[in-house]
């Protein structure tokens, strides 16, 4: 199953791409998605959905897992966030995928084994995690841990009986 992560952000999007076979996970691809921030925020929004789309036709997932807004000291920029947010959550459902979204301290706890893990720490485990990856900054980072957190989630359910 491939599984596409993505950390939404009007300026940069990470995304992660990984292949869960049964519990073994393996890095696919990771990016970041970058709009102007020079063009109005309509602009930049449609930009958004078209990096985004053209991403989903070229890996073709099966599933999608987003990080949840978490609200910040700045009423602004947690608006410009939930706006982009929105457009990664629309892009996932238009293409038809199932999309899970995850809270940061749960996926920090996914992935670290604590929800109130620094970046740093995220970055690490990701490393170690996922063998070999060359990981394209914080936010393809943080892209690639909320798809191990999607991971796991769908394989504890097949779990349950």
């Amino acid at each position: 199953m491939l599984i596409l992560g993505l950390d939404p952000g009007l300026g940069t999007t990470g995304w992660g791409l990984i292949r869960a076979e049964g519990n073994r996970l393996s890095h696919v691809a990771n990016g970041k998605l970058k709009t102007d921030t020079a063009a109005p925020l309509p602009r930049r929004l449609a930009h958004l959905d078209a990096m985004l789309s053209a991403l989903i036709i070229d890996h073709a997932p099966d599933g999608c897992a987003v990080e949840e807004v978490f609200v910040n000291s700045n009423p602004q920029s947690t608006l410009k966030l939930g706006q982009a947010r929105g457009v990664v959550l629309c892009a996932g459902a238009r293409a038809g995928l199932d999309v899970g979204e995850y809270a940061a301290r749960l996926v920090k706890k996914a992935v670290v084994g604590t929800g109130g893990a620094e970046k740093a720490q995220v970055h690490a485990m990701v490393s170690v995690l996922l063998p070999g990856v060359k990981i394209d900054g914080a936010d393809a980072a943080d892209a690639l841990a909320v798809a191990i957190c999607h991971a796991h989630h769908i394989a504890s359910a097949r779990r349950i009986p």
